[in-house]
């Protein structure tokens, strides 16, 4: 089993900037690839960004050019550096892994973080 933890969720206002973490622990060496989803009230959970062990990104359309993933594999962690926030970005963000290449759909990861809330206000 792989258990991961997040931090670093907070409330800022629109245009600012927030750094969320997630450290895996656990089987480790079973990760692959390590991503953020999202999830505001009443809508469903969506994808934000993803990368691989070896530094292959994805970003959703909606985040691309004001967020950046990276990661310390040697941590076994994995960071979402949040820019230009705005308010509809207000959500639990949610760290996931799963043991082969990004996907973009929730249920192709099989750990999943706690949650962290992200509250942008306008």
């Amino acid at each position: 089993q792989v258990q991961l933890v997040e931090s670093g969720g907070g409330l800022v206002q629109a245009g600012g900037s927030l750094r969320l973490s997630c450290t895996a622990s656990g089987r480790t060496s079973s990760i692959y690839s390590m991503a953020w989803f999202r999830q505001a009230p009443g809508k469903e959970r969506e994808f934000v960004s993803a990368i691989t062990l070896s530094g292959t990104t994805n970003y959703a359309e909606s985040v691309k050019g004001r967020f950046t993933i990276s990661r310390e594999n040697a941590k076994y962690t994995v960071y979402l550096q949040m820019d230009s926030l705005k308010h509809e970005d207000t959500a639990v963000y949610f760290c996931t892994a799963r043991s082969s290449s990004i996907v973009t759909m929730a249920a192709g990861y099989p750990y999943w973080g706690q949650g962290t809330q992200v509250t942008v206000s306008s």
